[in-house]
């Protein structure tokens, strides 16, 4: 017994030992921070790791000081699961300048937008987008996540991958490549962020980034655009305009890869011909489907615009990037809008 007593005596110091150890080493441990040298300096990180914006990558539990948002209206990318970020260095802040465009973050920042499909422990996260903001402008770069769900690697060449939409729809899911990130993300030659603009934030999200100094001020115009999901208690303007702009707007405006088309489909546009309603297209091919024009008011199914949308075929598809399914929430709002547009 005396010996059995001095071995446990012998195990519990040991235990005491390695236990105050561990508390020393966690108090002496830094907090788990952004690497500022990945975002703004380094030239291409090869994973995703590198940039320090999770403390649970799996999990999506980002780190202090990268902050999560979501978007009134979001983009439709095959029914995936969209968890975005935002993350601006220590002491800087945004600027809420011109109230129809993405608000300005300063040098350092970073856009991170993840891509997943399935829910619970079904959920697989597929890839990651990151947009850096570096003394000589935006970088975006693509990042593909490993099978383990470990970490996720740069993929400057992109990929593709068989998967399972939502819907149940099998696709071969696209990864864009680095120069694909521009088409969409680029403006007078410029890449730029597309998503967070005001009238798509809500208005406590915006105040409370004031409120923690990221943000200068809440613009007036901030969560004018729609709840996406509302349904008909959304006017069907609004949700159909809000949709044209989160969806196609990054194209169809001028300065854009789409500027040619003479379509601008910004949510602040009021030209009705520059919104495609009774305008002819630039260059008529099958894109058309042998319609006449864009948008005719009243008849959804004499309008290019709603065709191209209600298409999977590569050629005819509107967005050409980005989806390989119709989107039929999308489209029954674009169709309620042009039948209202005729009463």
């Amino acid at each position: 017994m005396m010996r059995n007593a001095g071995l446990l005596g012998a195990a519990a110091l040991a235990l005491s030992a390695v236990t105050l150890s561990g508390v020393i080493a966690a108090k002496d441990a830094e907090p788990l921070q952004v690497s500022d040298i990945a975002v703004a300096t380094q030239k291409f990180p090869r994973a995703l790791s590198e940039f320090g914006f999770f403390s649970d990558a799996a999990g999506q539990v980002p780190v202090p000081g990268v902050v999560p948002y979501q978007l009134n209206t979001p983009l439709f990318s095959d029914g995936a699961d969209k968890l975005r970020f935002v993350y601006i260095p220590g002491g800087a802040s945004a600027v809420a300048g011109d109230e129809n465009e993405v608000l300005a973050f300063p040098v350092g920042s970073a856009l991170i937008k993840t891509f997943a499909f399935g829910e619970g422990e079904d959920r697989r996260l597929i890839e990651t987008r990151v947009l850096l903001h570096r003394a000589d402008g935006w970088l975006a770069l693509p990042y593909r996540w490993n099978a383990e769900q470990t970490d996720a690697k740069l993929a400057l060449a992109g990929g593709r991958l068989d998967l399972t939409t939502p819907a149940g729809e099998a696709i071969s899911y696209r990864i864009p490549n680095k120069n694909q990130c521009k088409e969409c993300h680029g403006v007078e030659g410029a890449v730029v962020p597309i998503g967070p603009k005001a009238r798509n934030l809500s208005h406590d999200w915006l105040a409370r980034q004031v409120a923690h100094g990221r943000l200068d001020f809440v613009p007036a115009n901030a969560g004018t655009m729609p709840q996406w999901g509302a349904g008909d208690s959304a006017e069907a303007e609004a949700a159909a305009r809000a949709y044209l702009d989160v969806n196609c707007a990054h194209c169809h405006r001028p300065g854009a890869t789409a500027s040619n088309s003479g379509l601008d489909l910004r949510w602040e546009q009021g030209d009705p011909m520059k919104l495609g309603i009774m305008k002819r297209p630039v260059a008529a091919g099958r894109g058309s489907g042998g319609l006449d024009f864009d948008v005719v008011p009243g008849q959804p199914d004499q309008s290019i615009l709603l065709h191209r949308m209600k298409s999977a075929e590569p050629g005819v598809a509107m967005p050409e990037l980005g989806r390989a399914t119709i989107d039929p929430e999308g489209v029954a709002a674009v169709e309620r809008w042009i039948v209202e547009l005729g009463q």
